[in-house]
């Protein structure tokens, strides 16, 4: 038993049956997100799959890893998306840093 289940990924329409409204307005939105625009859907999906793994979603780490396979991306593409975004979650990380220091310099004095 996992804390995660797989079988919600299936069933995330279900979120609906708290309240059907807001469930359809969100799903319009993110329908229109992710359409063909600007940026291609294979580009989007290896950007989903990207934040996927910076929020550590293991739903969306499943389908953003089956949807990036379907839009045509291959594993070094996916495992590139994954390391820009720890790269960003590191860097983020270490400027929050510069944060610490002045407090402690601050504190120091």
């Amino acid at each position: 038993m996992t804390y995660y289940k797989p079988e919600h990924l299936a069933d995330f329409g279900d979120i609906r049956d708290g309240n059907p409204e807001l469930a359809d307005k969100f799903f319009a939105y993110y329908q229109a997100v992710f359409a063909q625009g600007a940026l291609s859907s294979r580009e989007k999906a290896l950007i989903a799959l990207a934040v996927s793994h910076a929020i550590q979603c293991p739903y969306c780490i499943d389908a953003y890893s089956q949807e990036s396979l379907k839009q045509g991306a291959d594993l070094e593409q996916m495992t590139e998306a994954v390391h820009v975004a720890t790269a960003i979650r590191g860097g983020a990380t270490l400027i929050h840093g510069l944060q610490m220091r002045d407090r402690v310099q601050q504190l120091a004095m």
